[in-house]
């Protein structure tokens, strides 16, 4: 009975434990994503000055060279709908850890999309980075903040219930 009633307590203080590195991992990935995002449009205005692929093409290219979802669904949109539009959908479609400022930040390049010349497209993707640089500044000071406090607060979490229990 004694090993039984551990064995709960030690899982209660594991998950908790566990409960707080994921919700930890959060800042984490958006940080990456906010990296990852920045390296992709880097790419989408080489390719679109250099190379001048159609916009769809270039978004898939982008898709299979990183983790994009978002380029790939925005890529398959362009077939139905106009490129901002295609953007726009694609970002309120994809599953990431991206906050609110972060989607309206990069959401700010689906005015131009399509819309513009080359160079109009290649100033926006400029601008939408800009922005993407202090989020991601942001993201690392939330990163610093409160990740540790994330696990430490599961952990202490998890101790408190088995304590409560004893």
């Amino acid at each position: 009975m004694l090993a039984f009633r551990l064995f709960i307590l030690a899982m209660i203080i594991v998950v908790s434990s566990i409960i707080g590195i994921l919700f930890s991992k959060r800042y984490a990935n958006r940080e990456k994503e906010i990296k990852e995002m920045k390296n992709a449009l880097n790419m989408f205005s080489t390719k679109i000055k250099f190379t001048y692929e159609p916009i769809p093409n270039v978004f898939m290219e982008i898709a299979n060279k990183i983790d994009g979802n978002i380029f790939n669904v925005a890529a398959n949109n362009m077939k139905e709908m106009s490129a901002g539009e295609a953007w726009r959908k694609a970002l309120l479609i994809s599953k990431n850890n991206l906050n609110k400022e972060d989607v309206a930040t990069i959401q700010n390049l689906s005015r131009l999309l399509g819309q513009t010349d080359i160079e109009g497209q290649i100033s926006e993707v400029e601008v939408v980075n800009d922005f993407l640089t202090v989020q991601l500044e942001n993201a690392s000071e939330e990163r610093r903040k409160n990740e540790k406090m994330y696990r430490t607060l599961g952990l202490v979490t998890g101790l408190t219930i088995a304590i409560i229990l004893i």
